[in-house]
């Protein structure tokens, strides 16, 4: 914490001198250090300020023989230790090593898997819960991709989510996703297990991920399914093939060929800076192993019970009684679960 503090203080002086003020690139990256700090060292002021005062506390009680004195240092000591307790707890969490990709936008993909039509009406139902939330959150949504199931709900729908720390609240949704209930198309009234995975992938920037053209090929098909007048009519859709990767995106939901191009190398940079992410993560092995934050994709992760109104994540053992409202996008109580779990975790290991 000492290093920190002055490490923050030299950059105190860096961002008021005027030749480093006169360098825009410089001066904004010490910013960006110098904000990143000032919790911290803030917090830290405050924690050596009760330290200074349960001293200040202590000393009065030894040396007082006034017995009203001597039960106030008493009681302003007992309260000092526990702030002091607190504060602790909370300097240890902002020590936790900051996720670089917290503060990003991100990609959401959602496939139906097991269940065939039953998993692709559920995989709208999640489309459905993210967007609540979204709009809960005052965070805006756009859509990239979709494919529609014939009795709806989707195959595959894929969508972006804009706004401040939008990564840090849904990083823990990737996995399978696992819905129990009744089909409408079910005549005996058995329940059915359906499953649908879902990707949540960081956007990348370009300095992130940069894109050698020569790798990738493009092609160019007619659209299909609901769209319009110029489906079937315009060679608008497009598909985008990474050949060092093999990674294939197709886009068809604008009616201009460039705009759909241009989203499918957005989804592109977003799977190739996450096939990155996951490299280095394989090779922090106390990371990979944490209950949490594995973002595997074949890991089942939650379970979407109808008939008991249930809704259960299996990674912190959380089970809550209210589907209905978790569906509507009151999805804070599990992502809090979650997030405080990873933070125990982190501050373990």
């Amino acid at each position: 914490m000492q290093e920190l503090e002055t490490k923050y203080n030299s950059l105190t002086e860096k961002i008021n001198d005027p030749d480093i003020i006169n360098d825009q690139a410089v001066w904004r990256s010490y910013m960006k250090e110098h904000s990143e700090l000032s919790s911290i060292v803030g917090k830290y002021k405050e924690y050596k300020k009760t330290e200074q005062d349960l001293s200040d506390a202590k000393e009065m009680l030894e040396d007082s023989n006034d017995e009203e004195l001597r039960q106030l240092a008493k009681d302003e000591i007992r309260t000092l230790q526990e702030l002091i307790e607190e504060l602790s707890e909370e300097l240890k969490l902002l020590l936790v090593p900051k996720d670089p990709n917290d503060e990003k936008n991100v990609i959401v993909e959602i496939r139906g898997g097991a269940g065939g039509d039953e998993a692709a009406l559920f995989a709208g139902d999640l489309f459905r819960m993210y967007y609540r939330f979204a709009e809960r959150n005052r965070w805006k949504t756009e859509l990239l991709s979709t494919n529609e199931s014939d009795v709806g709900g989707f195959k595959e729908i894929v969508f972006m989510i804009k706004g401040k720390s939008v990564y840090s609240r849904l990083k823990f949704e990737s996995g399978v996703h696992r819905v129990q209930r009744i089909p409408v198309t079910e005549s005996s009234g058995r329940i059915h297990t359906s499953t649908v995975t879902v990707a949540v992938l960081p956007e990348a920037d370009e300095v992130d991920v940069e894109l050698n053209m020569n790798d990738i090929r493009v092609d160019v098909f007619r659209s299909s399914g609901n769209g319009g007048q110029s489906v079937n009519t315009t060679d608008s859709a497009v598909r985008v093939t990474h050949a060092p990767t093999g990674i294939v995106i197709s886009c068809q939901d604008e009616k201009s060929q460039l705009k759909n191009k241009e989203k499918a190398l957005k989804i592109l940079r977003a799977k190739l800076y996450d096939l990155e992410q996951e490299k280095q993560q394989s090779e922090i092995s106390a990371e990979r192993r944490s209950q949490v934050g594995t973002g595997d994709r074949s890991e089942r992760i939650r379970t979407y019970n109808f008939p008991q109104n249930r809704v259960t994540d299996h990674r912190v053992n959380l089970t809550l009684h209210k589907l209905d409202m978790v569906l509507d996008g009151e999805l804070n109580e599990i992502m809090d679960t979650l997030i405080t779990t990873a933070q125990a975790e982190k501050l373990s290991a």
